[in-house]
């Protein structure tokens, strides 16, 4: 009876020793570190080392086609033409009508020009299709001004003399416009007096008996645009540059 036991309590000596050996063998010498070449493996965060896995976002980018604009003038009005895509082409032409605050073109600011018509010196003579007025000089010379005209509905052509003339005038409304434009939720004074916000500027020149003038603005990025109710707005320094070189009776030819 006591060999058994005997026997039992050798058995698990041996079996511990052995376990011991093969522990300090696997042990003694630790294996080098194998980096994979995946950097972004969860189990280098446990290295603590400086290098970090590069984590790419799962978004998809998608790119929109480049478009090439280029600026052309047609009838003295600037329009964007798109080069790749026609069925843009219309849309970037109606935003292009709007004026934007912007720089004045350089085409729109007083200049002296060939002007081969037989108008009389003196005349004035304003294309509205072109944005231009010419105060014609006389063998073959005119200058030329930039000019908001009337915008759609509101175009008219005629020929009348200069009235009246006025500085820093006062705006009086008409009734027609203050109901159209209360119909928008645009609420017109019944009178402004001059100033520097007043829509008519710094001078006004009032064509025959009609309601239209000749008046500077206080939205010159407006020049070169068909914006207006029928008058012919010029940005605040060039309505008094002509207002000094014009008189009375002076005859304005709109075409």
């Amino acid at each position: 009876m006591l060999k058994k036991p005997f026997l039992l309590a050798a058995s698990l000596v041996l079996a511990l020793s052995t376990v011991a050996e093969a522990s300090d063998g696997r042990y003694r010498e630790r294996p080098p570190v194998v980096v994979s070449a995946d950097l972004s493996a969860p189990w280098l965060m446990q290295l603590g080392g400086a290098v970090q896995p590069r984590v790419y976002s799962s978004r998809r980018v998608l790119t929109q086609p480049q478009v090439y604009q280029r600026r052309v003038v047609r009838r003295g009005l600037f329009q964007t033409q798109d080069l790749q895509q026609r069925d843009v082409q219309q849309v970037a032409v109606t935003r292009a009508e709007k004026p934007i605050k912007s720089k004045l073109d350089p085409m729109y600011l007083p200049q002296m020009v060939e002007y081969p018509g037989d108008h009389k010196a003196g005349t004035i003579v304003i294309d509205t299709n072109n944005r231009f007025l010419y105060l014609v000089l006389g063998n073959g010379q005119a200058r030329r001004y930039g000019v908001g005209v009337g915008k759609p509905g509101f175009e008219w052509a005629g020929a009348h003399k200069i009235t009246r003339k006025a500085e820093w005038p006062n705006w009086t409304p008409p009734k027609e416009m203050i109901a159209r434009e209360a119909a928008k939720g645009h609420y017109l004074p019944a009178t402004m007096e001059g100033g520097s916000a007043n829509p008519l500027g710094a001078r006004a020149m009032y064509l025959g008996s009609t309601l239209y003038r000749i008046h500077g603005t206080n939205a010159p990025w407006t020049i070169g645009y068909a914006v207006s109710s029928g008058c012919i707005r010029m940005r605040n320094e060039d309505v008094v540059d002509l207002y000094d070189r014009v008189d009375v009776g002076t005859r304005v030819i709109v075409m």
